[in-house]
């Protein structure tokens, strides 16, 4: 029985990776249970995300081992473990949320902004981190260590930061999300899934006045931007949604074999599609703070993170674009 809740509260056994799975989930359904038990609403546990996820930012500003000795490495080590505790919430959550019913669209808008909280904090804690600490790198490149060569690294990687953190991070996992709800509704359909459109958003903040919700609003108004931009990115899949409501009314209306079609292919590109998420990226995230070298982190996900979530995109996109060649 227990087993049965546990894969209950999940969105799907295919959208999780092994780590997820086996690991992060099992222990969040439990933590989620302990919750339930006390009444505290999912929303709740998504805004001590963000507190404990923004907070590990102090520590995440220090220099590791080589810099502050064992004391900077410490500190390194409670950033990571504060960042995990962070995640396990944000996970919780969702689990929370399914487990007693007590899903919301504003525990959606949270839940996706609980990560770009995390890391504006965290990501400005590394460029003043790289403008105090950049000695190994100086040596590399053969630079100066002076005062104004210090001020231009720290402006450079406050750059880097923004590149990274808002263009680069921001954009992949908005799309990432995006993906994990297309599967889920090709294979649920339009109950199983949080496919949201920017029109139907759109037209909820419309409708709701300012009177009395004005953070509210502030809130729809940011997700109605969060969903235009996921449907910018993937224009063959916004044509394949038409051509399903012209021809047939909707996903439930959708042939089987169309779906499994779909389905089968959609589930490799999930695979890749887990690499934009948080576990992969923060593994190398954390690496990289505990060697001393975190404005590397930076380069990552400007470069490779970006081909990768390309190639998630563009194999997507040639899905789409091949199911709606198929069924017009």
């Amino acid at each position: 029985m227990e087993k049965e809740g546990y894969i209950a509260s999940l969105k799907s056994t295919e959208t999780e990776d092994w780590l997820d799975f086996h690991v992060v989930r099992p222990f969040c359904y439990q933590l989620a249970r302990f919750f339930a038990k006390f009444g505290i609403h999912p929303n709740t546990i998504t805004i001590w995300s963000m507190i404990i996820g923004a907070g590990s930012c102090y520590f995440f500003a220090h220099g590791s081992f080589y810099y502050e000795g064992w004391k900077g490495f410490v500190y390194n080590l409670i950033a990571v473990f504060l960042l995990i505790w962070a995640d396990l919430f944000d996970c919780t959550d969702g689990q929370l949320a399914r487990l007693t019913g007590q899903k919301s669209r504003l525990g959606r808008i949270l839940d996706g902004t609980a990560g770009f909280v995390w890391f504006i904090a965290i990501y400005s804690a590394i460029a003043y981190r790289f403008y105090l600490h950049h000695d190994l790198e100086f040596d590399w490149l053969g630079i100066d260590n002076t005062p104004e060569n210090s001020m231009i690294a720290g402006l450079t990687a406050v750059v880097l930061a923004i590149i990274s953190g808002v263009w680069c991070m921001g954009g992949q996992t908005r799309l990432a999300d995006y993906y994990i709800q297309v599967h889920l509704f090709f294979l649920k359909g339009e109950k199983g899934s949080e496919l949201d459109t920017s029109l139907r958003q759109q037209e909820i903040y419309d409708q709701t006045p300012w009177k009395g919700n004005l953070a509210w609003k502030t809130f729809l108004k940011t997700y109605v931007g969060y969903t235009r931009k996921q449907e910018k990115a993937t224009p063959h899949f916004q044509k394949l949604m038409d051509i399903i409501r012209q021809k047939f009314g909707g996903i439930e209306n959708v042939p089987e074999s169309v779906r499994k079609d779909f389905h089968d292919e959609s589930l490799a590109i999930i695979k890749w599609n887990g690499l934009l998420t948080f576990n992969f990226r923060s593994a190398v995230f954390f690496l990289m703070c505990l060697l001393d070298v975190p404005v590397f982190n930076f380069l990552f996900e400007i470069v490779a993170m970006s081909l990768l979530a390309w190639y998630v995109n563009r194999r997507h996109e040639s899905l789409c674009k091949r199911i709606a060649q198929n069924i017009l």
